[in-house]
């Protein structure tokens, strides 16, 4: 599964684009999972201390914010899905 990743994640992850194994019938929560097994830093920057997403990660897949899909983070993936991952933003 190719992972599109933005801003300050991609120093930790090396670059733009990083490519998951992942088993048929896996969600979103699976890859969120594979990746930080990956990169372990990014655990605390994905999730609280409850083990949820922190309301400024924003997990979109085909360009629909997780949080919205039926499914949520059990919304199970297609190989061609394309996966994007933003960490929070800010300016003024």
């Amino acid at each position: 599964m190719e992972v599109h990743f933005y801003a300050t994640l991609r120093d930790i992850v090396g670059g733009k684009t990083v490519f998951f194994e992942l088993p048929p019938g896996a969600t979103a929560r699976q890859l969120l999972l594979e990746i930080t097994k990956q990169f372990p830093v990014l655990q605390q920057k994905f999730y609280n201390n409850n083990g949820e997403l922190h309301n400024y990660v924003h997990y979109f897949i085909n360009g629909r914010d997780v949080r919205y899909l039926d499914a949520g983070m059990d919304t199970e993936l297609d190989p061609s899905d394309k996966v994007s991952l933003f960490p929070a933003v800010g300016g003024g």
